[in-house]
Formats: structure tokens, C-alpha cells, sequence
């Protein structure tokens, strides 16, 4: 398909699916605040099927979990912990002096980090959003989890990470804890990191008690190619993609309809050998894009869609990444597949989706700092800028920031 035809596809493909089951998730909000570690043993025993009398985890076990480990998995966790923090001490704010202005950088105080369980194990999710809150200077980090009963991997990655303050409980009723707080976990002042659409409808429904990073669509991958790609590699590139769930979205672009079909054909022959293959099938029978068009077209296709990741490879890809101006983390090149960025590249894999790129950016270092501007003017300043902002207080009706401003006008005998 052409890029207007698949715009248009697009666009009436887009459901808001999380009002589907806004009133439940709505409902778990309200009782985790109202009944605290009683809502969330009812909502684990529930959902998990266990009854659990603290959901705080013992340090001893995350020590466990850690001890328990391949040598070669620590060293992994080690060097991927080691890259994250040079990247994130490299963007780092830092305080600006600026004479009669100082700009100031303070770490939050409390967050809540949400690291998702249930199917799957995600000891990169666990670097990708600690690491950058450790890197900020965070006081305190609160990890919420679902449910495990024996020692894993992301209790390990915890305790590499020096976290000590670890629960068991997952679901919008863990962000429901971290919201407004219960006898066992904390209120905290920001929650980040990604979860199912419950977790994420949760995180919308508490921004402003707390703040959050972002609101986690559906996983999703462009790639822009052309005969320079190496197709294998491509294809392994969507599969990659795919392999997440049935509503990942890949969506590949070329000038040529040629390319994309030899792309297909290389999908329909190995599609059969993956290892997740059916949710692979399911994804791409669904959420998968093939659209050839001009550059032009393209380009505006890539800038509307706005996507979590954006892979180029393409002879022209340091002109086409010129062009980009919304995306969660563009990859340009053979070397850089959006893998790699998944677990050791260095910026974090906690991306925005479903179109948000076009007014929020990745997880990062500087999402766990808060700001001010500290003013402190000499009397000439003062003195030059004084008589537009009594003109305007008086405009305003308002008296007392008039004598406020006059006031320090005045020559005193």
C-alpha cells in the first residue's frame, strides 16, 4: 500500500481499548486507597492466586537470587549496569550561574518503579529505569513487582543494583500503592517504567497525585530500507519486534514495492522456525505495515506515526534521520539494531509509543530531577525593569504587587 492508503487504515485501526475497562481499573484505585495491604492481598490472591502476608522481599533473597546466578550472567548485568550509568552521567543537567540567575537541578525524593513479571523475566527493564534514578541521586527507590515465589533474575538485577526496598504485587493495584501509599509501600512522588494496559491506564488515572514517565502503548518498530539492507537481518529485525505480543506493531517502509515483497517472501519462509512463532504470526497478521511511497511521503508517514523505534538502513540514512522529528530512539545502520538497544546500547529502552513521541521523550536521568530558577537582581536591574512591571500590576488590578514593586522604589530620607 501506498502511504495515503495506509494512513487511512491507520487511522481507523486506532481504538482507545483502555476505556474498555476503565470502571475496573478505576475501581482497584479507589479500594487500594481506601483498604491499603488488605485491597492488594484480596487483589493478589485474586489475580495471582497467592496469599501473601508482607509483600516487602527480604534483602537475604534478593542476595539469593543474585548468588544463584551464572558467572557469566553477572558479568552481562555488570557491564550493561557499567554503560548505562556513563551514558546517563553524560546527559546529566547540571546547575547554571547566570549572573543574576541561577538554574538548579534537585533529585526527586521518592519513586516508584514498576518492573513487569507475570509470563516473562525483565532484568533489562530493571537497569533501563534504576540505573538512571540512581544516576540522578534519588533518595529512595521503590521496586514493585508482580508476584514471584522463587528466587529470578529481576530480583537479582535489584540487588546488583543496591535496591533493598523490593515488593511482590503487580497491577494497576501496585500502582494504586505507590500512589497514595499503604501500611506496607510507600507514597512515592513519581512512578516510571512499562507494564500492561492496566498499569498503564492506572499510571493516567494517578497523574497528579504522582507523576509518571509516560503511558505505555503497544511496542512498535519502523523500519526505512532499502537494496543496501541486508534482508536477513531485516526480517530478524521484525520478528524482534513481533516476538513481544500479538499487538506489537512493525511497520516496514521502501521506495519500492520490489523490496517489500522480497522481504515477505524471506517472512513466509522462516516465520515457522521461530521459537515464538505463533505470536509472531499473530502480531504481523495484525499490526504489521508494508507501505511504499516517495521519500516525501514516507517521511511525513514516519513524522505522523511518531514511533518507539525507528531503524535506517539505507544508503541515504544520515539525510533521512535529518528529516526525523518524532521518535522515541532512532538506530541508523546495520550495527545498531533496535535489540541491542533493548538491553546495552546505553539510552534507555523505556520509550514513548502509540504516537506520544510527538510531546514526550525516552526515560532518562533527567526525568528523575526536578528544577528551579533561583532570581537575585542588583538594584540596577531592578531599577531598569521596574517600570514595565508596575505598568502592567496596574493593568492587572492588582494593587498590592503594585506597592510591592514601588515600594523598593522609593528614596528614602
Amino acid at each position: 500500500m501506498n502511504a495515503q492508503e495506509f494512513m487511512k487504515l491507520f487511522e481507523e485501526k486506532q481504538v482507545q481499548e483502555e476505556f474498555d475497562y476503565y470502571e475496573d481499573v478505576a475501581a482497584i484505585l479507589k479500594n487500594v486507597r481506601l483498604k491499603k495491604d488488605e485491597a492488594l492481598r484480596n487483589y493478589t490472591e485474586i489475580f495471582d492466586q497467592q496469599r501473601i502476608a508482607d509483600f516487602k522481599v527480604p534483602i537475604s533473597y534478593l542476595k539469593e537470587s543474585y548468588e544463584a546466578l551464572e558467572p557469566e550472567v553477572r558479568e552481562a548485568l555488570q557491564t550493561i549496569k557499567q554503560r548505562i550509568e556513563s551514558y546517563e552521567k553524560s546527559i546529566k543537567y547540571q546547575d547554571q550561574d547566570l549572573n543574576e540567575f541561577r538554574y538548579v537541578y534537585r533529585p526527586l525524593e521518592k519513586v516508584g518503579v514498576y518492573i513487569p513479571g507475570g509470563t516473562a523475566l525483565y532484568p533489562s527493564s530493571v537497569l533501563m529505569t534504576v540505573v538512571p534514578a540512581m544516576v540522578a541521586g534519588v533518595k529512595e527507590i521503590h521496586v514493585v513487582t508482580p508476584t514471584f515465589t522463587e528466587q529470578n533474575i529481576t530480583f537479582a538485577t535489584l540487588y546488583l543494583c543496591g535496591i533493598e526496598d523490593v515488593y511482590t504485587v503487580g497491577g494497576a493495584q501496585a500502582i494504586a500503592a505507590l500512589a497514595y501509599g499503604t501500611e506496607t509501600i510507600p507514597k512515592v512522588d513519581k512512578i516510571v517504567g512499562p507494564g500492561n494496559a492496566y498499569v498503564a491506564l492506572a499510571k493516567r488515572l494517578v497523574f497528579g497525585e504522582v507523576g509518571i514517565d509516560m503511558i505505555a502503548g503497544p511496542s512498535e518498530i519502523l523500519l526505512y530500507i532499502d537494496e543496501t539492507a541486508e534482508l536477513d537481518a531485516v526480517v530478524t529485525d521484525i520478528f524482534a519486534q513481533a516476538e513481544h505480543d500479538g499487538n506489537a506493531r512493525t511497520f516496514l517502509l521502501a521506495e519500492t514495492k520490489d523490496l517489500l515483497e522480497r522481504v515477505q517472501q524471506k517472512i513466509d519462509q522462516i516465520v515457522d522456525q521461530q521459537v515464538r512463532s505463533e505470536i509472531i504470526k499473530k502480531s504481523l497478521r495484525n499490526n504489521h505495515y508494508a507501505i511504499s511511497d516517495t521519500r516525501k511521503n514516507l517521511l511525513k508517514v514516519l513524522n505522523d506515526l511518531a514511533p518507539e523505534h525507528v531503524s535506517i538502513q539505507h544508503k541515504d540514512a544520515k539525510e533521512i534521520i535529518q528529516e526525523i522529528q518524532y521518535a522515541g530512539a532512532v538506530f541508523e545502520g546495520h550495527f545498531a539494531p533496535e535489540a541491542i538497544g533493548d538491553y546495552a546500547a546505553g539510552p534507555s529502552h523505556v520509550l514513548p509509543t502509540n504516537r506520544t513521541a510527538r510531546f514526550s521523550h525516552g526515560l532518562n536521568v533527567n526525568d528523575f530531577l526536578t528544577s528551579h530558577a533561583v532570581i537575585n537582581l542588583t538594584k540596577e536591574t531592578y531599577q531598569a525593569i521596574v517600570e514595565p512591571a508596575k505598568i502592567i500590576a496596574a493593568k492587572e488590578g492588582l494593587d498590592a504587587h503594585y506597592q510591592s514593586l514601588a515600594i523598593r522604589t522609593e528614596v528614602k530620607e
